[in-house]
């Protein structure tokens, strides 16, 4: 057959090549009985059953999930557990079956309700389809007494090919066995898209319906950077997706072609992230998500145990350096035990620096308190802290004076304790605007590039129908990171960045050109952009940087980056 191929949107930077197996775990239920043949209250009893075994499921597969890719993301599980709770689902489940459905079908028809309903909200909401049709099938399989498809065995060199694939789905998948995965569906913020970068997986999502042409057994090459699928490839376009998986980790610091050194880190959400990152070759930690300390549990960390947390983090760096990000409740991140409003829009509302200096003003001076603790320890001095979602210089002004007090309170106490780097993200457009007003008080920026996006543009990260406008290379979003760069010349402040944009290798040379000193990431793409820092000149960095910052369009943007390709 001749080589073709299908394009879609790549998740990770990897390639990979493998054999097509098709995954298709839908099975049509029989038709069901007259609703006079059906004994509800039997039912009743059915689906009562197979929700407790289903939660017994879920909470093994969290823990399992926990071990193998990490924290953060399998606390999807625990949203499940609440789909599966959810009294609006319970009682329809419940009417259905006193309607005269059986269970397993009561279960189908009012799920899949909610599915359509999902779906229809589009962003982040319309994602949650995936999980609804998760607890769905899991649900449907007790019932029906189904085998689960072992997707953990699949032969070696398997690239599964879906619909879509779930949060349960994904995370049985063995990167020793499989190549790859694709998929018609899905957006780069999808469970599965995620799960692929965790489990440093080549990844093609929502390639559409001309995936379905392609059958099972079929040889492939997965272009999880370009997005390309290539059916029925040439030995060349074998031999170079090869090729391009076979990337060095450089254990070492680097620097441009012309001296230049660029740290380039990690962004950890648990500890579990840290053996990754470490094994990735990255050269500290640009972002600890210390939010992730304190979900999924009956109440906060203490001190001791957050003090533990962090110091583990400065042991497994020799001397990198591990920027802390200070608590970031709200928005996407709800607290069981923290009474968070219900917020119309949570993205605009209290979160992050917001709640710290508020409401959540006593967990935040415990984890300061751990954070100096901290930095007083044997490899403390490689500490920085970062105060996130500041828009405000009374805000930053605030949030410097807790740490100068926490100090005092400990030096009285006779507790070593010791005041770490200091730093704020940039992710607003207030943050971006006033950057020069802050440079003088703080020792570092870190652009956090999704939410900065999301605030320049006015378009929620998560929704697909303007993931256009919330792409990072608008001109609008350039210009705010150059601003913010700019600022801090000539002041005692360096600037790094820990968004997604960081850990694009094609854009690399730019970030570089746009005067950035750290870029930080997901563990899997630190050997992609070490190999792009060691190729690049300053000079002609700077050239393309100023290109780019003239252009009006993304259009432009992208035909700029393509031409210096």
């Amino acid at each position: 057959m001749t080589e073709r191929t299908l394009s879609g949107i790549g998740v990770t930077p990897l390639s990979g090549v493998g054999t097509v197996v098709w995954y298709r775990p839908d099975a049509d239920l029989p038709e069901p009985p007259a609703p006079e043949d059906v004994d509800a209250e039997a039912e009743l009893a059915r689906f009562e059953d197979a929700r407790a075994a289903a939660e017994d499921e879920l909470e093994a597969e969290r823990e399992r999930t926990a071990e193998r890719v990490g924290e953060e993301e399998a606390a999807v599980f625990d949203a499940h557990v609440q789909f599966l709770n959810d009294p609006q689902i319970t009682d329809g489940v419940t009417d259905a079956i006193e309607g005269g459905l059986p269970a397993e079908h009561a279960v189908q028809e009012t799920f899949s309700e909610f599915v359509e309903q999902f779906e229809n909200m589009g962003g982040r909401m319309g994602e949650r389809a995936d999980d609804l049709r998760d607890v769905r099938d899991r649900l449907v399989r007790v019932l029906s007494d189904g085998e689960r498809v072992d997707l953990s065995s699949l032969p070696e060199g398997s690239v599964v090919v879906a619909e879509r694939l779930t949060p349960s789905d994904t995370a049985q998948l063995d990167p020793e066995r499989v190549a790859g995965f694709v998929t018609v569906t899905g957006g780069r913020t999808s469970h599965a898209a995620i799960f692929a970068r965790s489990l440093a997986l080549p990844a093609i999502v929502g390639v559409g319906e001309e995936l379905q042409s392609v059958e099972d057994g079929t040889e492939v090459v997965v272009d999880g950077e370009s997005g390309d699928l290539v059916v029925e490839p040439s030995d060349e376009r074998k031999e170079a997706a090869a090729a391009a998986a076979d990337v060095d980790v450089r254990r070492e610091s680097v620097e441009t072609a012309d001296g230049v050194e660029i740290e380039v880190a990690a962004n950890i959400g648990t500890l579990a992230d840290l053996g990754p990152a470490v094994d990735r070759g990255a050269d500290g930690v640009g972002l600890f998500r210390t939010e992730f300390l304190f979900l999924d549990r009956e109440s906060p960390p203490d001190e001791d145990e957050q003090y533990e947390a962090y110091v583990e983090a400065l042991e497994s760096f020799d001397g990198g350096r591990v920027v802390v990000r200070t608590l970031d409740i709200g928005g996407d991140k709800p607290v069981p035990y923290l009474d968070l409003p219900d917020e119309e829009n949570p993205f605009l509302g209290e979160r992050g620096i917001r709640r710290s200096l508020g409401p959540d003003a006593d967990l935040f001076e415990t984890q300061v308190r751990a954070l100096l603790r901290a930095a007083a320890s044997a490899d403390g001095a490689n500490l920085s802290v970062m105060l996130p979602l500041v828009s405000t210089v009374e805000e930053l002004r605030a949030g410097r004076e807790r740490f100068e007090s926490v100090a005092d309170d400990l030096d009285a106490e006779g507790v070593a304790n010791e005041l770490p780097e200091f730093g704020i993200m940039v992710e607003t457009p207030a943050a971006a605007f006033m950057a020069d007003r802050f440079a003088p008080h703080v020792d570092f920026f870190s652009i956090g590039t999704n939410d900065l996006a999301q605030y320049v543009m006015a378009a929620e990260r998560g929704n697909e129908r303007v993931s256009e406008l919330g792409d990072y290379r608008q001109p609008a979003v350039l210009r705010a990171i150059d601003a913010t760069v700019s600022a801090a010349e000539g002041e005692d402040c360096w600037v790094g960045m820990c968004g997604e944009m960081a850990g694009d290798p094609d854009l690399t040379e730019l970030l570089v050109g746009l005067g950035l000193d750290e870029l930080s990431m997901s563990a899997v793409t630190v050997p992609q952009v070490k190999a792009a820092v060691a190729e690049t000149d300053t000079a002609d960095a700077r050239a393309l940087a100023e290109r780019v910052l003239q252009a009006d369009t993304k259009a432009e943007v992208a035909e700029i980056l393509t031409l210096e390709l």
